[in-house]
């Protein structure tokens, strides 16, 4: 079964994605970037090639053909992968989300991140998120950004 994680209290959520990315693709395990929108995918492109400052995290767009390519290649080169709109994706290892609501197809991936800002409505948005999988038996857990920096 999925295994959701909330990461809340998030300042900057484009940074957050690039950090838990980086820690993903260091411990071998390839993400999915779901984005809202076009803007948030190009903002978190031009991000992930600056991040971290003395590298970049490789990944590509998942309408792209280097996304398409076989599993093996897809690890070792495009570890990262964003994606706008789509439902069709070269693994299901890592998904981590920046939706108001959940994905329809977060159930294929083995393990889920939701990313919860500070203001008032994601805060909200986020808390149905998450009676949402707890109301279907999710495993969850739960990290408050707020409290480890």
């Amino acid at each position: 079964m999925t295994r959701i994680d909330f990461y809340t209290g998030s300042t900057d959520k484009l940074r957050t994605v690039c950090q838990l990315s980086h820690k993903a693709m260091q411990s071998g395990v390839r993400a999915v970037i779901s984005s809202p929108d076009a803007a948030t995918g190009d903002a978190l492109d031009r991000l992930l090639w600056h991040y971290p400052a003395t590298a970049f995290i490789p990944h590509c767009r998942s309408d792209a053909d280097e996304a398409r390519q076989t599993p093996v290649l897809s690890l070792s080169k495009w570890p990262v992968v964003i994606d706008h709109g789509g439902d069709k994706f070269p693994h299901h290892d890592l998904l981590i989300s920046l939706h108001g609501e959940c994905r329809p197809f977060f159930s294929r991936f083995e393990r889920v991140i939701e990313i919860v800002g500070n203001d008032e409505e994601d805060s909200r948005l986020g808390r149905e998120r998450f009676k949402f999988y707890r109301d279907r038996g999710y495993e969850l857990r739960h990290i408050d950004l707020s409290k480890t920096a």
